[in-house]
């Protein structure tokens, strides 16, 4: 279904950053994140959302199916209708510095949140979302309700659960969003995986390893 409403034309920075949003929620569905519609992705350009429209596969969307909204949620850019989780798109762009959002139903981090309250720091990484990985209460799909829980449980993070339902991560590209919500599938198997060992139980990091992580990653990666 569509909206006869089309609003203003795209300008080239929306059409980049579409396309590159068109190939990362493609790769959600390639790399086992979400299945069919489940899930969605949105970056921002200036003071415009792009998100992934509601209910259409992933390998569907055309450049001329690009999907715009201001920061009130009001639809400025095509015809499709905008994810039914905007709410919790735009609650994250409106609190922090994100530019990227990657929500995701991914199995083994939904499961996590059916068990615990915050997934436990079973490898160094969890500094990269800024500490051990809270979970958000339950609350219906799409509401403020759920907006707010996920805010909450965003707190110092840039990443949570979102109990029995998914994962939302933000980052200051679309590239580092998606490098979170793998990073956080990947801990919730490890955890998982380890937890389910008769007799065992998974050693964690303190929150001082921890700390001693998080300033070596400020000097990780290539330097300008």
């Amino acid at each position: 279904m569509t909206y006869s409403w089309v609003g203003r034309v795209a300008g080239a920075d929306e059409e980049g950053a579409w396309e590159a949003l068109v190939a990362t929620a493609r790769r959600t569905v390639a790399e086992g994140l979400v299945v069919g519609t489940s899930g969605n992705v949105s970056v921002r350009v200036g003071d415009t959302v792009l998100v992934t429209p509601s209910g259409v596969p992933y390998d569907r969307l055309a450049p001329g199916d690009i999907t715009g909204v201001d920061l009130d949620g009001r639809q400025v850019i095509g015809r499709l209708v905008p994810t039914s989780e905007l709410p919790m798109h735009l609650a994250v762009y409106r609190a922090t510095d994100a530019r990227a959002v990657v929500h995701t139903h991914a199995v083994h981090a939904t499961a996590v949140s059916l068990l615990v309250p915050e997934l436990p720091p079973v490898h160094y990484m969890t500094a990269a979302l800024g500490g051990p990985v809270r979970v958000a209460p339950y609350a219906a799909y799409g509401t403020d309700e759920l907006a707010r829980n996920m805010l909450d449980a965003l707190t110092g993070r840039t990443g949570c659960l979102l109990q029995n339902h998914g994962t939302i991560t933000y980052g200051a590209s679309l590239d580092q969003a998606y490098d979170r919500t793998a990073q956080l599938e990947w801990m919730s198997r490890l955890w998982l995986t380890a937890a389910s060992v008769p007799g065992r139980t998974p050693s964690l990091l303190t929150a001082d390893q921890l700390a001693a992580v998080t300033e070596r990653l400020r000097g990780y990666g290539q330097r300008p």
